[in-house]
């Protein structure tokens, strides 16, 4: 078991009882990594006490992000097998028996990407990123079951090293693989690029079974914050790679350049259609099996959202951009994103006037 954890003096104990607990029900001797990313909190203080109950290897690094922080812990590891988990999962008591189970039965069952529930009940920042995932990872959500995916749907299902367990020799092959567009990795989509590496070779299983709960950021701040920086990460995750995904984001910059133009000129008309798409959103994430609660946070925060995350993917755009012109020749996914960006703004005067 490998946790990356950066100030999280409030959850890193929690997560480690509740992994230690599912262990002991599944009758599971485990190894436990924990890599201490720069933290500036009590968060040492915690493992040093989380130490004296479990057998723990905490390894400490200068601030270098999730991505080091894993490849720091996997490196470490011995087992054959290895789960990745973050620090604010709390895995399900019989998440690790059920995986157990499936790898001793199904032993071509080698990948598996944990079912993710959000705390999102008292905490609508939280909220709103589990409903607005509903939208886009609806073809599970509205069915949770056991099934896969490969490389062909790789965007229609929910992904992440939130809880993901592979064996180490894969995750260490796709860490080998990784590269970003962006020079500083620890702004690099670090789960979704490893991910897809691993879903050309092996399909990603899914089920409610191996599951676990996730408590995101609990403040508006930080919620602004996770917005401008998921932003940033979606450029790296979905530029150099064709699909609904990519065609979002760049669907997105031109819905962005269209409303700026119109509401220049008609302010009031722009607010009320933003509030209308706002409440519009709240059902539609309603409708493909979010909670009230969902669906409610989605139309409240959808605006602050949209703003950050733009200006994030303005920002992964431009270090895109930077690292491919300090690299050299400009290459094929520049050529995508000047023919795309292109394609924006001939769009943008067409929109102006008719829709926001």
């Amino acid at each position: 078991m490998v946790i990356p954890v950066c100030n999280e003096q409030n959850w890193i104990d929690r997560c480690v009882d509740a992994l230690s607990a599912s262990a002991r029900a599944a009758d599971w001797p485990i190894e436990l990594v924990v890599v201490d990313d720069g933290s500036t909190d009590a968060t040492p203080e915690k493992l040093a006490t989380l130490g004296k109950r479990y057998d723990i290897a905490v390894l400490s690094q200068a601030n270098a992000g999730r991505f080091a922080a894993r490849a720091a812990g996997l490196a470490k590891a011995s087992g054959e097998w290895v789960l990745l988990l973050d620090s604010r999962v709390i895995v399900d008591i019989g998440s690790l028996s059920f995986l157990q189970e499936q790898l001793k039965e199904s032993p071509d069952r080698m990948v598996w990407n944990g079912h993710i529930a959000v705390a999102s009940e008292h905490n609508p920042y939280a909220g709103f990123m589990a409903g607005l995932v509903k939208i886009g990872w609806r073809r599970y959500f509205s069915d949770p079951r056991l099934t896969s995916f490969g490389i062909d749907d790789f965007d229609s299902y929910p992904k992440g090293t939130t809880l993901f367990c592979a064996p180490k020799e894969l995750l260490e092959a796709s860490v080998a693989a990784f590269s970003s567009l962006f020079e500083d990795t620890r702004l690099s989509s670090d789960d979704t690029r490893m991910l897809r590496w691993i879903a050309e070779r092996r399909r990603i299983n899914l089920s409610p079974e191996f599951s676990a709960t996730y408590h995101g950021r609990d403040s508006l701040k930080k919620f602004a914050a996770q917005s401008f920086f998921r932003g940033t990460t979606y450029v790296d995750s979905y530029l150099a790679s064709p699909g609904p995904a990519r065609n979002a984001m760049f669907g997105a910059l031109a819905v962005g350049v269209a409303g700026l133009g119109f509401a220049a000129k008609r302010p009031k008309t722009t607010v009320a259609a933003g509030v209308a798409g706002a409440v519009a959103a709240g059902a539609v994430v309603k409708r493909c099996g979010g909670t009230t609660a969902e669906a409610r946070a989605v139309t409240t925060l959808l605006p602050l959202f949209a703003t950050g995350f733009a200006a994030g993917l303005l920002r992964g755009l431009f270090l895109a951009l930077r690292a491919r012109s300090r690299r050299g020749p400009l290459g094929a996914t520049l050529v995508a994103l000047n023919a795309n960006a292109a394609a924006a703004i001939r769009m943008a005067p067409r929109e102006r006037e008719p829709h926001p």
